[in-house]
């Protein structure tokens, strides 16, 4: 079985250490880095295209921000899943614009953040409750309901699969719920990513959010 190469950012070296026990203590996981900057990051995750990078915020000569949109530039495979104590508003929202895949704070259990790990693998977007509801609030537009006006640029399929993902469904509760193979949904989120020019599940969910494409009700 391949494993989950994994880079870790943090300027802690005691948290690293602790993250590379829980991460390495599974099967399929294998943490190929660590950097103590953002700068060595950016590096590191240019010359291993790790599978996924996890990230913390503040770092010194390049905070976890910059660190993100230069990964996401540079190794547009990589996903990045931001781990960290800070839950500002300004963080949250530039670090999802600049590609993020995943928002986590410090507080979660150590079999979260790996399911999370796996989650962002396999090509799903992970947000702490906490994060999410920012996250809701910030995009929602301010009159309740669906958009008068479906997305062209989506089927009808396509938006359906996306309201699924807005729930935090995994590809493979989708597509049982949809009776499809995982392989379909796949599928229809690379077409909708494609589309909408996105690199991963949270930009497309924050585009149907920011358009009007779902509601809360249809998502909560």
């Amino acid at each position: 079985m391949a494993k989950i190469r994994i880079l870790l950012a943090d300027d802690h070296a005691i948290v690293r250490e602790g993250t590379r026990r829980v991460l390495e203590a599974e099967d399929d996981m294998e943490v190929v880095a660590e950097a103590g900057d953002g700068e060595e990051a950016v590096k590191q995750a240019t010359r291993l295209k790790p599978d996924v990078a996890i990230i913390d915020i503040a770092m010194p000569r390049l905070n976890g921000i910059e660190a993100t949109k230069q990964i996401k530039e540079l190794v547009p495979a990589t996903a990045v899943l931001i781990l960290t104590v800070f839950d500002n508003d300004r963080y949250v929202f530039s670090l999802l614009e600049a590609g993020a895949a995943g928002y986590l704070l410090k507080n979660v259990r150590g079999s979260e953040l790996v399911e999370a790990i796996r989650s962002v693998y396999n090509g799903e977007s992970v947000l702490h409750p906490t994060i999410a509801g920012k996250v809701l609030r910030r995009f929602m537009p301010s009159t309740q309901g669906t958009s008068q006006v479906a997305p062209a640029v989506l089927t009808d399929r396509e938006l359906e699969v996306l309201v699924l993902a807005a729930k935090g469904m995994s590809n493979k509760d989708i597509a049982d719920k949809l009776y499809l193979s995982v392989r379909t949904v796949q599928g229809h989120l690379a077409r909708i990513f494609d589309k909408l020019a996105v690199g991963s599940r949270t930009e497309a969910i924050l585009r149907g959010l920011k358009e009007g494409w779902f509601s809360l009700e249809d998502i909560s």
